[in-house]
Order: structure tokens, then C-alpha cells, then sequence
């Protein structure tokens, strides 16, 4: 088969697209050939060696497509079930060998792409908006990078659960995607002072929480937009890692929280992991969530497409499609 593969770290040059030894099965797992991968930031830190893999590896954590064999002991599923996936490490490929406790039934409402689409930055959103800082009316939050794959979700889902949304986005195109998923107020953090917005349409009071997935670039001013006693929820990092800092600063500004949250945690059972896929694909199929896919690039071109998802230019998910 044909797959990505990353022999020592760099930047998107180093993504190599080569023909490697098909996947074999090992009992409990299912053989499925992808129609769709999806391309996100944990890509580019294990690219980068933020993340530490061993190499050579295969990227990719994200994927749907089709069940085309069953190892020993999997029950539930059948060859020819359309599934899709988030977790095990090995998607930018052809065909990827996958536990079949961390498949999921795509339903005959969801398209296969916005089913590889969905399943990290949905679940992400879902999971942010539900329990790390479960959202109701009254609430005000601000969501950084508000057009974004899991920016755009994560408006929708707040939007759903009552909540007031602020969207930092970065340009105007991007604050007019941000309103049209619902975002109540936008601010375009390259011509406006974020924490100087956020206290004119708070009066003075702050938001109930941000969620934060630029991190470096935001991260300072992400906790002068907080109430006191609010919820800094740090959930990634594009523009960098944040530096290390006194914690007596969450003091200074007012008793905050500080979380650093990761999907993993949120999915650790497959009952959590179904119920969260389920609630998304329900909510899709109904027409209450819209899933925007910004760009499909062919496979090998994985490096053109983790380059355009490092430049924030795109508003929505990337795939790759084999």
C-alpha cells in the first residue's frame, strides 16, 4: 500500500510518501481502507518532535472509510461497514488496522468525509463544551480561533447549549464564518486588543471561561479576559508551547483555573467515546451541526496539507484522501 511516512523530524518536507508492507491483523482489530484522513495540529507536533515518536512512523490519528477484513474476536462489525475512528496512530495511509474498540458506525446520514471530518475536532468540541467546562444560559465564553475546524464546532456546540459566544478570529472573512455558525461577537485580533473587546462587551466583568488551542501567541492575554475565578482551558498549542510561568500568576488574576485537557482523557471509555460520536452524528444528520471541510488534498500531497493547516489560512477541516 501507499502511506506517509516520517523518518526523522522537520518540517513538511520530511512527510515521504512511500509504498510499505500492508497492515497485518492482529485479533480484535479491523482492516479498513480509507476514504478520508484528517489532517490536524497533533500531526504537525509529532512531525516537528514536539510529541516524541518512534521512527519511522506513520502520522495521522483520524480516519473513515471501509471495513474490508475482521481480525479474531470482532464482533459488532461486519466487511463492508462504513466506520470511522480517532486514536491509534497510522491514518495518512491507504489502509490502517484498527481496534475495533475504537471504531464507530457511520450512519447512513453522514457523508464518509465529514465522517473523518468530525471525529477528533467534534469530539474535541464536544467534550470541551460538555465537560471540561460544561456550558449552560448565563455563561459567556471566548473561543480563540473561532473559524477553525474545531473552533467552528466548538461556536455551534456552545451556541446549542445557550451560552454566549465571543469569536477571536483573524480576519474579517473568518469573523464572518465565526457569526454565521452563531457566534454572538467577534473580535479580528489583528486590528482589535482582544482583552480591551472582551471587557467592552462583558462591561467590565470577563468571560466565564476561554478556550484556548493557540496557545503561545494568546495565552497571556486569554487569562486577563477571564472573570475572577474563571477557566483558562488551554487545549493546544499552534502558535507554540506555552512558556513556563509562576502559578501564583493565577492568583494575581483573580483565582483561575488552568486546564490543559486532551481528547484521550475524554474518550477513555468506549461507552464516553460512542456517546460522544453518536451526539455528533445525530445532531449532523438533523441538520443542527454543519461540518466544514475547507480542503481534500491527494495523499501524497501530505506536506502541502499539513503547510496550509500550519498557516491558519483555511477556515474548516483538511483531509487527505488515498
Amino acid at each position: 500500500m501507499k502511506a506517509i511516512r516520517v523518518h526523522e523530524n522537520g518540517g513538511p518536507e520530511v512527510l515521504r510518501y512511500e509504498t510499505v508492507t500492508d497492515p497485518q491483523l492482529r485479533p480484535g482489530e479491523a482492516l479498513v481502507r480509507l476514504a478520508g484522513i484528517g489532517v490536524n495540529f497533533i500531526d504537525v507536533y509529532r512531525r516537528t518532535g514536539m510529541y516524541a515518536v518512534p521512527m519511522p512512523f506513520i502520522p495521522g490519528t483520524e480516519g473513515a472509510g471501509t471495513i474490508i477484513a475482521l481480525g479474531d474476536g470482532v464482533a459488532g462489525f461486519a466487511v463492508g461497514d462504513r466506520v470511522a475512528y480517532e486514536g491509534p496512530l497510522g491514518a495518512y495511509a491507504e489502509l490502517q488496522a484498527v481496534p475495533a474498540v475504537k471504531l464507530v458506525t457511520i450512519p447512513d446520514g453522514v457523508a464518509t468525509d465529514v465522517a473523518a471530518a468530525v471525529m477528533l475536532q467534534g469530539m474535541t468540541a464536544h467534550y470541551l463544551a460538555t465537560s471540561t467546562y460544561p456550558l449552560a444560559p448565563g455563561m459567556t465564553c471566548l473561543i480563540h480561533a473561532a473559524a477553525g475546524g474545531t473552533g467552528g464546532l466548538l461556536v455551534q456546540i456552545a451556541k446549542r447549549r445557550g451560552a454566549r459566544v465571543i469569536g477571536s478570529v483573524g480576519t474579517a472573512a473568518k469573523a464572518e464564518i465565526a457569526r454565521a455558525d452563531g457566534a454572538d461577537e467577534t473580535i479580528e485580533y489583528s486590528t482589535q486588543n482582544v482583552v480591551a473587546e472582551v471587557a467592552r462587551l462583558t462591561g467590565g466583568q470577563g468571560v466565564d471561561v476561554v478556550y484556548d488551542s493557540v496557545g503561545k501567541a494568546t495565552f497571556d492575554a486569554s487569562l486577563d479576559c477571564l472573570r475572577p475565578r474563571g477557566y483558562m482551558v488551554l487545549f493546544g498549542a499552534s502558535s507554540g508551547a506555552v512558556p513556563a510561568f509562576d502559578p501564583q500568576l493565577l492568583n494575581r488574576k483573580g483565582s483561575l483555573y488552568l486546564t490543559r485537557p486532551t481528547l484521550g482523557n475524554y474518550t477513555a471509555t468506549r461507552q464516553e467515546m460512542v456517546g460522544r460520536a453518536s451526539d455528533l452524528f445525530a445532531w449532523i444528520t438533523a441538520g443542527e451541526l454543519t461540518v466544514r471541510i475547507a480542503h481534500e488534498y491527494p495523499l501524497k500531497d501530505a506536506g502541502d496539507a499539513q503547510r496550509a493547516l500550519e498557516s491558519r489560512r483555511t477556515a474548516g477541516k483538511i483531509l487527505l484522501v488515498p
